[in-house]
């Protein structure tokens, strides 16, 4: 009742209180969008219904200070509960282009942390119609032993829309009806995606041949058009077939070029072939000429699944697969295995030795390797065995085992790995097998290279040396293996040993274990070591920073936590006042830093504590003032405006004191308004000696305000001592969004929303919102207004634009919002109530053409009369014209614009009000400015006001 009483009053007073911190309440979902439709269903949820590839546009109103956080979600669908990922905070949920996808019920919740959040839903559904989709299926069956063979034909039709889709099929042009004609059924199938009819031809005749038609309709729901196709029956009708030019699996050198044709063999119409890659899409150096694909220098990148398809929407479409291989050969890798029977970790004389060669190639079974010793071909003999797969080695793995080693058997082995026959460049190894070159490896961390400790930002380097002969790779993992390295993989090879870190951070704290690589060395226990990285950081504080407010003379005491240290020891703590050293005792370095002292007016200011490790310094920083904290306007929606005589408007302003006791007594409040950043009106507001309180809401009515301009209020309040900060918001003219009824609202098109006029979607062109400042400079002279009515160049108004591509006869219909009135009674002894129309027009040029207003009335069909008409040159001026109508149920009032026979003839409208009751001249304020008509709240006695309190409301709220 407190907000209620503000809205009623707040013109009478100039300075009102009331409870300002209240939960949001009164939420509202408003649309703007392109609907086709808006009802309500059985549950009193609103329903909105868009066509898919319009734009859905959704406003929240809600009310509740502070000012509430708007949040949109939306469900996955009508039955399903759970919410999408991704939240929109904003007051409006603009969605262009929507989806059929995005269908679903949307909540537009709103919560500012007081009481129980505001919850609304409107549930959007998203109307379409694709194209249907015919093929045909036949089959052949064996009748009476085989005397003669019947065929049957299935016309299948699917579509996918909504609403369901209607059915109608045609030969030729003859409409398909089962009960008139024995060869044909029509029947919806089961067990199918999507909406589908089929047509059954049974026992085709000679008149079966035709062409047939399926035609879907959604029985022209959101000007959804109907939608048609047409397959032509033969005899030779048939399905496709098709084969390819290479085999299923196609193995090629990188920079060599591919040509793929899928050729068709049977099918009638002539089949549609489409080439196609899973996973991805075709590379860019593909091109399709037909039926034959061409792949222009492939790279490994290219290779996968291809697969070409041939459709000719009879039977099923035919397809074929093939699977591209480039090859490639990545890293050769080799192998020392001492005789693993003996669990030996050297080369002894008498034992087995093993040397195994690796490749990463594609295709890795295609691989030719050929081993060499001393550069002469190696072959099987008692005591040297070659192994083209090793199953104790990857797949891929050509071994070399040398039996009962004897000094012969030292020598350089080489290993050669190649494609056969490819242009790919062949890869080779090589390993010197002698008594002085094959040693185990010995892995250390150099004396102090334990731990390492750097600072963060700055690089590491981690050292694990190793010796051995051949020396093998050193790999570095986390001993927490569930962390990754700085690299972001698992696992990070280094040949040298050393481990380079750049810009390490805190979270690289751990300990790295290093150890041997099994390859490009002898294949034994891996030898494994640790080095401990420890990152230096300065201290982690608590607060990072604090506004501290307070009265003058009081105590202040600032603390400042140290959360985390590394190191923890902490090697100095400073206070700074604006900069300057604060003098105290010393303090002790293991309690936490504080610092209290007196405020006074010339010891406010940014005070900082500075505390200091070995790893640097940080600091908590505290703004200490005893200014007060700023005001907080009353954000609401719609903004509270009220239209007075003339082109002006007053508004009435409201917030609240955050924190009023932290600081010394506020007194009064500094307003200032301004326009393009120029002071319009600069004075003190005085509260007569009654302070804010915490959450009380505090108004003051700013007037003489001129429509539709926007202006800038700045307040900051006043203390004893001191000014706080202006707080700064804009006041912005804006009319009603919709009617919920006839109202005494003039709408000056000045907002965007229109007042919750549409464009007819039935029209050949659209009415224009424009002002002075927005026209066209090359516009066409002699013609049009150059300002609104008020003759403003802010001011906006709507007008048709009857240059090119327009024509003679162009129509523009401008559509009122839907007034029902259907529970509404006339006077006494009538039936119907009247209603005033009232609208200023301007029609200047030689070609002007006609305004037409029209009466359109909602009953079991739209019926549209005209009540005013204007034809050609009506004046340089605006014009004033009002009528009354009486309509039979709820209605809307129409604009039709029609352009003349060129181009000077656009045609304006503005300042658009209808009003209960038959017009009345002496409501209207002429040449003054824009059409205002008052409304009043009605006087009554105390016990009446009950029962008009919420009609009052809304009156005022939407004037």
């Amino acid at each position: 009742m407190d907000l209620l009483w503000i809205l009623l009053f707040s013109n009478v007073c100039p300075l009102a209180w009331s409870q300002g911190v209240y939960a949001p309440a009164n939420a509202q979902i408003v649309h703007s969008g392109a609907a086709c439709n808006v009802k309500d269903d059985n549950v009193s949820e609103r329903i909105y219904t868009i066509k898919e590839g319009d734009t859905l546009v959704l406003q929240c109103i809600v009310k509740g200070h502070p000012r509430p956080q708007v949040r949109w979600t939306k469900t996955a669908g009508s039955a399903s509960d759970k919410f999408q990922e991704t939240s929109i905070y904003n007051e409006t949920l603009r969605i262009e282009v929507i989806a059929r996808t995005q269908g679903g019920r949307y909540y537009c919740k709103a919560d500012n942390g007081v009481g129980v959040a505001a919850i609304k839903s409107i549930r959007v559904d998203v109307q379409y119609l694709d194209v249907p989709v015919l093929t045909v299926h036949q089959t052949i069956s064996d009748v009476r032993g085989s005397y003669y063979q019947e065929k049957t034909v299935f016309l299948r039709c699917t579509v996918n829309s909504n609403p369901p889709a209607r059915f109608i099929w045609k030969r030729a042009n003859t409409l398909i009806e089962q009960s008139k004609d024995n060869g044909v059924d029509i029947y919806e199938p089961l067990y199918t995606q999507g909406e589908t009819k089929v047509l059954k031809l049974k026992n085709l005749r000679p008149k079966d041949f035709s062409d047939y038609t399926c035609q879907v309709s959604v029985r022209n729901v959101c000007s959804i058009q109907d939608k048609a196709v047409t397959f032509k029956l033969t005899n030779a009708t048939s399905p496709p077939m098709i084969r390819l030019s290479v085999n299923d699996s196609v193995v090629v050198d990188p920079g060599q070029d591919v040509l793929l044709t899928c050729e068709v063999v049977a099918g009638f119409p002539l089949p549609r072939v489409q080439w196609a890659r899973s996973p991805g899409q075709l590379p860019l150096s593909a091109t399709v000429r037909g039926a034959t694909l061409t792949l222009r220098a492939v790279t490994p990148q290219d290779a996968g699944n291809y697969n070409c398809s041939a459709v000719n929407n009879v039977g099923n479409p035919a397809r074929k697969n093939l699977n591209l291989v480039v090859r490639t050969m990545g890293n050769l890798t080799f192998q020392i295995t001492p005789d693993s029977n003996k669990d030996s970790e050297t080369i002894q004389m008498g034992r087995d030795l093993k040397l195994s060669c690796h490749v990463d190639a594609t295709p890795q079974d295609k691989v030719n390797y050929t081993w060499f010793k001393n550069a002469a071909p190696v072959y099987n003999t008692d005591s040297l065995i070659l192994l083209k797969t090793d199953p104790d080695m990857a797949p891929g793995t050509s071994s070399l085992e040398i039996v009962d080693m004897k000094f012969r058997d030292l020598a350089t082995y080489s290993c050669v790995a190649n494609f056969p026959g490819s242009r790919v460049a062949e890869m080779r190894v090589d390993v010197n097998i002698s008594q002085n070159s094959v040693s185990p490896p010995v892995l250390t961390v150099p004396a102090g290279g334990q731990v390492i400790s750097v600072r963060e930002g700055a690089s590491a380097e981690l050292v694990c040396v190793v010796e051995g002969k051949p020396r093998p790779p050193v790999l570095w993992t986390r001993a927490d293996r569930e962390l990754a390295m700085p690299t972001g993989q698992t696992v990070t090879e280094t040949p040298d040993g050393r481990l380079r870190i750049n810009n390490v951070s805190r979270d690289m704290t751990g300990v790295y274990r290093c150890q041997t690589a099994p390859y490009n060395g002898l294949n034994i226990k891996r030898r494994e070591a640790q080095v401990q990285l420890n990152v230096l950081f300065p201290p982690i504080l608590d607060p990072v920073f604090q506004d501290v407010r307070s009265r003058n003379y009081q105590t202040v005491t600032l603390r400042c936590s140290v959360l985390r240290s590394n190191p923890p020891r902490l090697t100095d703590i400073r206070w700074f006042r604006n900069g300057d050293v604060v003098r105290m005792p010393l303090p002790d370095l293991k309690e936490t830093p504080e610092l209290k002292f007196k405020l006074e007016p010339n010891n406010n200011g940014s005070y900082e504590c500075r505390v200091t490790n070995g790893a640097g310094a940080s600091t908590c920083t505290f703004n200490v003032t005893a200014h007060p904290y700023n005001a907080e306007f009353y954000f609401d929606t719609p903004n509270p405006v009220r239209i007075l005589k003339g082109n002006n408007y007053s508004y009435n302003l409201q917030w609240t004191q955050r924190e009023p006791q932290a600081t010394d007594r506020i007194i009064g409040y500094w307003i200032n308004i301004r326009k393009n950043k120029a002071s319009l009106l600069s004075r003190q507001i005085d509260l007569k000696g009654k302070e804010p309180e915490k959450g009380v809401l505090m108004s003051h009515s700013v007037s003489d305000l001129r429509i539709p301009l926007s202006y800038e209020v700045r307040l900051a309040p006043i203390t004893t001592y001191s000014t706080g900060e202006y707080t700064s918001r804009t006041i912005q003219y804006s009319e009603p969004y919709t009617y919920p009824r006839p109202s005494d609202h003039v709408c000056g098109f000045e907002d965007e929303r229109i007042c919750g006029f549409s464009q007819d979607r039935s029209d050949t062109f659209d009415w224009t919102r424009q002002n002075h400042l927005t026209q066209n400079p090359k516009r066409s002279a002699n013609t049009g207004p150059e300002t609104d009515r008020s003759g403003t160049k802010e001011g906006y108004y709507m007008y048709i634009e009857a240059s090119r591509p327009r024509v003679q006869g162009d129509k523009s219909r401008l559509l009122s919002p839907l007034f029902n009135v259907t529970s509404v009674r006339g006077p006494k002894g009538t039936g119907r109530v009247p209603y005033c129309v009232s609208f200023y027009y301007h029609m200047k040029g030689k070609h002007i053409g006609t305004l037409n207003v029209l009466l359109r009335v909602r009953s079991i069909a739209s019926v549209d009369s005209v009540t005013w008409s204007r034809t050609g040159h009506q004046g340089a001026d605006w014009r004033k014209a009002f009528f009354d109508i009486s309509p039979s149920g709820p209605f809307q009032i129409v604009f039709e614009g029609i352009r003349g026979p060129s181009f000077e003839g656009d045609i304006a409208i503005d300042d658009v009000s209808i009003t209960v009751g038959k017009c009345k001249q002496e409501n209207t304020v002429a040449s003054a400015g824009k059409t205002v008509l008052i409304g009043r709240c009605p006087c009554l006695p105390l016990a009446g006001w009950l029962t008009v309190v919420t009609s009052c409301f809304l009156l005022l709220l939407y004037r």
